[in-house]
């Protein structure tokens, strides 16, 4: 996992990522998108392949690059534990900011 970490570090590996999301590209459409050239593309797709987030097929003269899960799936197991630290800290403010809101909502005492 800590290599997915490494490669998931560099902001065009992040976007490589994003466009792969919605289905298989070729590096070219990927280089475009990018707005970087092919070779580092494919640079960038050997490091995400040799850590186990994409894979490729060939089509005809093209080789197709999709996201592959389990890594992903691995990464957001490892976060769950911080993900509940993070939901109960997020339903301990709304329970403040709700009291706050009720004692706002309470007429003044008179002195």
């Amino acid at each position: 996992m800590e290599r997915v970490f490494e490669v998931l570090a560099e902001p065009n590996r992040r976007r490589i990522l994003d466009a792969l999301r919605r289905g298989e590209r070729p590096v070219g459409e990927l280089a475009d998108r990018l707005g970087v050239s092919q070779p580092t593309v494919s640079k960038h797709l050997r490091t995400m392949r040799e850590a186990g987030l994409v894979e490729s097929r060939s089509d005809a003269q093209r080789r197709l690059y999709r996201l592959r899960t389990e890594p992903l799936r691995e990464l957001d197991a490892w976060l769950e534990p911080y993900r509940m630290l993070w939901e109960s800290r997020l339903d301990d403010l709304e329970r403040h900011l709700a009291t706050m809101d009720d004692e706002s909502a309470r007429p003044p005492e008179d002195g």
